[in-house]
């Protein structure tokens, strides 16, 4: 093994993904070299990921690198990586807010952060957006709590609550909450709300695009018209957003809303793009709750037009995900419920650059 990095690594289960936590200090710190180790390690390049420890899916083909904070007023850095599954290339521009409900329980047993009383708040700030975000984590002496009775869709059993709140997530990468400066615009004859909040996404009625929104997320990724067509509007918002060439980027993401079924405020499916997401991405739930409550996007009318404070449940293929928005400091404070789980720890194993390079 001496020809291959030998990493600590624990992998774990945040709200609905799962993946590979490192300290910062324990990768390489030139980020080439940190992204061949991040490739090697997660088999990227393969659909299957069958060199690395990926799961072969965007949901399990993530990264966190945590560390110290950099800023006042935060605990903890996370910079959350997506390891592209089709291809080679490491994303650094959204966040994860699945992956975020894993954070405050790592960096508690990673010995970044003292465990006190019997929620430990933990202050994250997300490198990728520049985002503050609190995490509530149940702990007993200097243990964390995994085991509980709470659940959420998308993952079986039971587990102990994690509470998020995204204390002012609007503008998260572009710096506004709309970044066209319009809450609807029409792309390609469809309108559409493209919003930053949390991450930057496209939101459109499936009406629009001809279909119910119910539809299972297998069909929707293997309908290649539909995906190459959500593809062209992305990439035409990503322009407008003021984000430049998105077309190497996984945002902004397209969302597909539909009017509620089952008591919530709305249905949607959710792409990473190319890919309809399982269940919903934290991030995503968070920016598709403030679009209901913002005044003339396409989601307003479709949620029944809420206001502050308020409970937006958002049905998706899993089952349902509630927010609660509120204003703090006159800003949107967005708080849900995930649950983590740590899985394994041990060490990563990568193949050196150089060998990554002459294998190429």
């Amino acid at each position: 093994m001496n020809d291959l990095l030998r990493i600590p690594c624990v992998l774990m289960r945040g709200g609905t993904s799962r993946g590979p936590f490192f300290l910062a200090s324990d990768l390489p710190r030139d980020q080439a070299q940190r992204d061949a180790a991040l490739l090697s390690i997660m088999g990227s390049g393969h659909p299957l990921q069958i060199d690395g420890i990926g799961g072969g899916n965007p949901v399990t083909s993530k990264v966190a690198i945590i560390g110290p904070s950099t800023i006042k007023g935060a605990d903890v850095d996370y910079l959350f990586a997506q390891v592209r599954t089709d291809r080679q290339y490491v994303d650094y521009s959204p966040n994860c807010g699945n992956m975020l409900a894993a954070v405050g329980p790592f960096a508690i047993e990673a010995g970044l952060i003292e465990a006190k009383g019997r929620n430990t708040l933990v202050r994250i700030h997300n490198v990728n957006t520049g985002k503050l975000i609190e995490a509530k984590v149940p702990t007993s002496g200097r243990d964390v709590i995994y085991l509980g009775d709470s659940s959420i869709d998308g993952v079986p059993g039971l587990a102990a609550p994690i509470a998020l709140t995204f204390v002012d997530a609007a503008g998260a990468k572009t710096g506004k909450l709309l970044p066209t400066g319009k809450p609807v615009d029409v792309i390609d004859g469809i309108e559409v709300t493209a919003i930053d909040c949390a991450i930057p996404m496209v939101l459109m009625r499936a009406a629009d695009v001809g279909l119910t929104g119910y539809e299972d997320p297998q069909s929707l990724t293997d309908n290649r018209d539909l995906i190459a067509r959500m593809t062209a509007i992305r990439i035409k918002a990503g322009e407008r957003m003021g984000m430049g060439d998105v077309s190497d980027m996984v945002i902004p993401k397209p969302v597909l809303l539909s009017p509620a079924r089952k008591g919530s405020t709305l249905s949607v499916r959710y792409f990473m793009p190319n890919e309809c997401h399982p269940a919903l991405a934290t991030t995503g739930a968070v920016g598709v709750a403030t679009a209901a409550v913002t005044e003339g996007t396409v989601a307003y009318d479709l949620a029944g037009r809420p206001s502050l404070p308020a409970e937006i449940g958002i049905e998706h293929p899993a089952g349902r995900l509630d927010v609660q928005l509120e204003m703090r400091n006159g800003a949107i404070a967005a708080g849900l419920v995930r649950t983590a789980r740590r899985l394994f720890e041990g060490y990563a194993f990568a193949k050196p650059l150089a060998a990554i390079e002459d294998a190429a």
